[in-house]
């Protein structure tokens, strides 16, 4: 059975940022699903201070149980690598490869903020507004700290959407090893690196058990070099088939 791909999304945006992508993945005929968080992108109606981590977690969990996939290539950017660590320590057999776009890896007990850089960290906590409805929310990064410019800075600034802190704060609880027969793969997007994910090139890229590949653009990768990625992807599933 040929692999499927779940794209998870970073902070602050939704699936609508995979968009540019998705064409040329079902062009080479693969199927694909893009799935919100809550409390973010067109689901920014349901942030409280109650979305955590293993909201986020929780929800990719059941989409792919859900619609009863199988095969699953999990694709996490940025923020989105600490749900799809937590997503296979509960639903591993489910899965065929991980890949980690710009994105972060916890380690278990790890919130997102123990794995920021301190400047990174700071800033973070500094820019938090409080929501009557919604609690404490974390705003966006600005676009070019995203590395967009231009046209596309102006289509991802129209959609993302202020999140919730206790997503950043929540740490993730690991009861499993990863099984070896999942294949994992890291690309760092080093055209316009944010500083966050060096730590990860630094150490996974002469590890044998990584795939790991770089990327000459910018961290939202999905919308400056879609081809490329797209490119990357294909590879890291056609070496699992």
């Amino acid at each position: 059975m040929k692999p499927r791909f779940v794209l998870v999304h970073g902070a602050w945006h939704g699936g609508w940022c995979w968009r540019p992508l998705v064409p040329r993945l079902r062009a080479a005929g693969y199927a694909l699903t893009r799935p919100t968080l809550t409390g973010v992108g067109e689901r920014h109606h349901l942030a409280n201070r109650d979305v955590t981590l293993d909201t986020h977690v929780a929800d990719i969990v059941n989409h792919i149980e859900s619609e009863e996939l199988e095969q699953v290539i999990l694709v996490g950017h940025s923020y989105g690598g600490a749900v799809i660590t937590g997503v296979a320590d509960r639903i591993a057999p489910r899965l065929a490869g991980l890949v980690y776009l710009d994105a972060f890896i916890p380690k278990n007990g790890q919130c997102m903020l123990d794995m920021m850089p301190d400047g990174r960290r700071n800033s973070v906590l500094t820019s938090v507004i409080q929501s009557d409805t919604a609690g404490p929310l974390v705003p966006s990064l600005s676009s070019a700290a995203l590395g967009l410019e231009g046209e596309q800075a102006d289509w991802v600034a129209r959609r993302v959407t202020a999140q919730p802190l206790a997503t950043f704060t929540t740490a993730l609880r690991l009861q499993n090893t990863l099984p070896p027969d999942i294949a994992c793969t890291y690309i760092y997007c080093c055209g316009r690196p944010t500083g966050s994910f060096d730590q990860y090139a630094r150490t996974l890229r002469n590890d044998p058990r990584w795939r790991y590949r770089e990327l000459d653009t910018g961290h939202d990768a999905m919308v400056t070099d879609p081809d490329g990625l797209a490119r990357l992807l294909l590879e890291a599933a056609d070496s699992i088939q």
